[in-house]
């Protein structure tokens, strides 16, 4: 059934004879697009940024040969309303998809069916995460919700199937599969989204304990205390220290603690609502019971290989018992192993990419783009996640390759957003931008060796909005210029932190109210103003 689906779908991308599938008429030369993103991916965690924690020679590859951009933001950073934006070019407020308890308004018009329209054959392999079936692709296979690392289920075309393996690997197969069988006289658009390396870290088997012998640098405010700053930093639920699941988390269930739960499941007892509920979710009920769910998807080969390499991490656990800030440190060591060699399979299935297309002579014919849908925190502030408009999630990373149109080894500091992605890409192949796109094209910036066109973007707007629900962060909004940041947490509490990144990078403290910077806030304020108006998020607290 699956190879037929597929074929059947090359078969309409080709424009051959099948039942209402329509050929697309032949077009002048155009690039290719593949546009790769992947779940949670921090800039820290990407050598070409920062070569503290992890070597990504693959991803280095595409900043070395194209540009790499230092500022570039997301508007709300949390998965599906990430990729709403993305997709439409349109801030949350106006795509509909503020939070990821919705589902994605397929009516709308995003890029990828405008592409198509023009003549391009579309794709869309991984992660999708939005609630709904992709709409207007020629093929597609994505990973239900938020997918699982091994042996992971996809939607292709609209029938289940299950493949087997690691699912990095196996996303790639299928991106790989794509190529083969495109017709190679129309240009194409293939989105290629992982879902590594989003919560749990699950490593693929061949990685397990890779880095175990390796003992990482901590961000300088690990053991932040939230002083100098008020209730949305001190209230959240994602610190290592309080908030990460033992099993789910830490991978420090014990194999007799899992193979007793083989003979007889824990019953789960959390409940997925909103509120006070998501309290609920330190339990270890349900702590065991996630990780169970996973853990079962493995071979015995595969549970074996598993239980041997995480016996030490056990074993040192009940050994040390580590409390208080040793607590924090031993966890945040373990997070890092594993969400580090999640990052080291994205990048080897990045490479195995670059090499298809580098054997077939389509390398320097395609536009690359490499993305995630926002940063992450790495322990900064004592954190994992995202949502915050803090700098670790805010910034996101983004590669460009494209040698007709890209300087290799070119940087840029402009202000670039989600939101452009799509003006970009459309721009690249000749389509008209929709009128009612907020976001801009970085062409210009592109080739023109990373400088800011006249009149570019001095300042950029975030607007974050699930709350109440995972990790409880607080509704916020908020603009960020070269130097300052001011946010607005609203909601049940009503305040503002300002920061000077230039004088607080870290942003340990909250200048809000200080008499030195009364005339910053002031300017901060009515340029926020002035943004919520050219985006039309004129009643931001409302929605």
């Amino acid at each position: 059934m699956r190879s037929t689906l597929f074929r059947n779908a090359l078969w309409c991308c080709a424009g051959l004879a099948m039942p209402g599938c329509c050929a697309p008429k032949k077009l002048e030369k155009r690039p290719n697009i593949i546009f790769i993103m992947t779940d949670d991916h921090t800039t820290r965690a990407m050598s070409c940024y920062d070569t503290s924690l992890i070597r990504t020679p693959n991803l280095d590859r595409l900043a070395r040969e194209g540009m790499l951009f230092r500022n570039c933001f997301v508007t709300n950073a949390v998965c599906g309303p990430s990729r709403a934006t993305i997709l439409t070019g349109k801030y949350n407020h106006i795509n509909g998809l503020t939070d990821n308890a919705k589902s994605f308004d397929s009516s709308q018009v995003i890029y990828p069916q405008l592409l198509h329209q023009a003549g391009y054959q579309t794709a869309m392999i991984g992660k999708w995460h939005l609630g709904s079936l992709p709409v207007g692709f020629d093929y597609y296979s994505i990973l239900p919700n938020q997918g699982e690392y091994y042996q992971p289920g996809f939607i292709e075309n609209g029938d289940t199937i299950q493949e087997q393996g690691y699912v990095t690997d196996v996303i790639t197969d299928k991106a790989i599969r794509f190529l083969e069988h495109r017709n190679k006289q129309q240009p194409y658009l293939l989105i290629y989204q992982h879902k590594a390396p989003h919560r749990n870290w699950m490593p693929a088997i061949r990685d397990l304990g890779i880095f175990d012998s390796v003992t990482f640098p901590e961000p300088p405010n690990l053991l932040d205390d939230f002083s100098n700053r008020g209730r949305a930093s001190k209230e959240q639920l994602m610190n290592i220290g309080t908030n990460m699941w033992e099993a789910w988390d830490l991978k420090i269930a014990a194999a007799d603690t899992l193979q007793a739960m083989e003979q007889r499941p824990v019953r789960r007892t959390f409940k997925d609502s909103k509120g006070d509920d998501y309290k609920q979710a330190n339990n270890k009920a349900e702590d065991l019971h996630r990780f169970f769910q996973v853990y079962n998807r493995l071979t015995p080969a595969e549970k074996a290989q598993w239980n041997r390499a995480y016996a030490g991490r056990v074993a040192e656990y009940n050994r040390l018992k580590p409390k208080g800030a040793d607590l924090v440190r031993w966890k945040y060591q373990q997070y890092m192993r594993d969400y580090l060699a999640c990052v080291k399979a994205v990048d080897d299935n990045v490479g195995r990419l670059l090499k298809y297309l580098e054997e077939t002579g389509e390398l320097d014919n395609t536009i690359i783009v490499y993305t995630s849908d926002q940063g992450f925190f790495l322990g900064e502030h004592g954190f994992f996640d995202k949502r915050m408009m803090y700098e670790e999630c805010y910034r996101m990373p983004l590669l460009v390759r494209y040698p007709p149109g890209v300087r290799p080894g070119s940087t840029s500091d402009a202000f670039a957003m989600n939101v452009d992605f799509a003006p970009t890409l459309l721009d690249y192949a000749g389509v008209p931008v929709p009128a009612n796109m907020q976001g801009k094209s970085l062409k210009p910036i592109l080739t023109g060796n990373g400088q800011a066109p006249a009149g570019w973007r001095t300042a950029t707007y975030y607007h974050y909005y699930e709350y109440p629900s995972w990790h409880m962060v607080k509704r916020h909004y908020g603009i960020r210029t070269a130097r300052y940041k001011l946010i607005h947490f609203y909601n049940d509490i009503n305040e503002w932190e300002l920061y000077d990144l230039q004088q607080d990078p870290h942003e340990m403290k909250n200048q809000y109210g200080n008499p030195a910077y009364a005339v910053v806030t002031d300017s901060l304020k009515q340029q926020l103003l002035a943004l919520q108006q050219q985006y039309k998020d004129t009643n931001p607290s409302e929605k």
